[in-house]
């Protein structure tokens, strides 16, 4: 009896211990995905997006890399956190790092995650290797709000986020399957419906929270401290057609022009801009995506002799 007893509290105390795990790890600001060997590579994924973005881009490196990839709080699905999740995540990363003694990790970021991993490198310029980001700006409100810098942004988020917050929970189901904040992001109707149904399954406060906090953050500045030389794939189609559904003509040498602002201070830089894919560059045109990330591992240092804005 006594030793059943024994068995049964073991038993209960492991389960303890198990509950207490799984809602510390619920606390965190990402889960992460770890297959591959060799080199480490943290691949973030953008707003509202899943870890999954980087399906196609895993199965492509996962043989020469480690892959870590990542699917953000409250993002397609995931047990949202409290508080802000920019802030959190840009903490975290360096936390997650250094917890797995990760040796200068290779950052892809698209969109978000690539806001994600210019505030990495420039928080901790000694953590990281190369970093790639995919269509991504330190200055997010620049081209979307046409805006020139926070303070005159303020005002514009400030209607963007009292408007998402004061849509009813039919409205707000009825945004998020219509695809209108997704359409102008891929090409295939599949990967369409995809991203429909990330943004179906995304915490609404999450999502409200971060846009506010994605337009709300000024990086320009904050690059100079990045060490690492970095790759900077962008489109002109997606963004192109998006602020023309704004009434917003930006000719392409102009929008070449506000990339090269952007990332005037990124000491070590080569720019691609690819005409006809959308912002989900890796699946509208994987060739192209992983011709470019290619090059650029093989040889950083050399890939960013050239800044690539020669458009200009």
């Amino acid at each position: 009896m006594v030793q059943s007893r024994q068995s049964t509290l073991a038993a209960l105390c492991l389960l303890l211990a198990l509950a207490t795990s799984v809602a510390a790890e619920n606390t965190k600001s990402f889960q992460v995905q770890v297959t591959g060997t060799g080199r480490p590579i943290l691949l973030i994924p953008g707003l509202a997006s899943s870890g999954d973005t980087w399906t196609t881009t895993v199965a492509h490196l996962g043989g020469r890399f480690t892959c870590h990839v990542l699917t953000l709080a409250g993002f397609a699905g995931t047990a949202p956190i409290d508080g802000p999740l920019f802030l959190t995540v840009r903490r975290d990363l360096a936390a997650y790092i250094r917890e797995h003694h990760l040796d200068r990790p290779i950052v892809v970021g698209h969109s978000l995650g690539g806001m994600l991993a210019m505030a990495l490198a420039a928080d901790h310029p000694d953590l990281v290797g190369p970093v790639v980001l995919v269509d991504a700006m330190p200055f997010l409100a620049g081209p979307n709000l046409q805006v020139r810098n926070t303070e005159a942004a303020r005002p514009v988020v400030a209607k963007i986020e009292t408007y998402m917050s004061s849509m009813t929970q039919k409205q707000w189901d009825a945004y998020a399957t219509s695809g209108a904040s997704t359409r102008y992001m891929v090409t295939s109707a599949r990967d369409a419906e995809t991203l429909v149904a990330w943004s179906a399954a995304t915490d609404r406060q999450t999502l409200t929270r971060a846009l506010v906090e994605a337009y709300s953050v000024d990086l320009r500045a904050d690059i100079a401290n990045i060490s690492t030389p970095v790759l900077a794939l962008g489109t002109w189609r997606g963004w192109h057609d998006q602020l023309a559904a704004s009434k917003i003509d930006v000719p392409k040498e102009a929008f070449m022009g506000s990339f090269a602002e952007q990332f005037a201070r990124l000491p070590r830089l080569h720019f691609a801009l690819h005409d006809s894919a959308r912002h989900f560059i890796m699946w509208d045109d994987p060739a192209w995506f992983f011709g470019q990330i290619d090059a650029f591992l093989a040889d950083p240092i050399a890939a960013t002799r050239d800044r690539g804005f020669d458009v200009q």
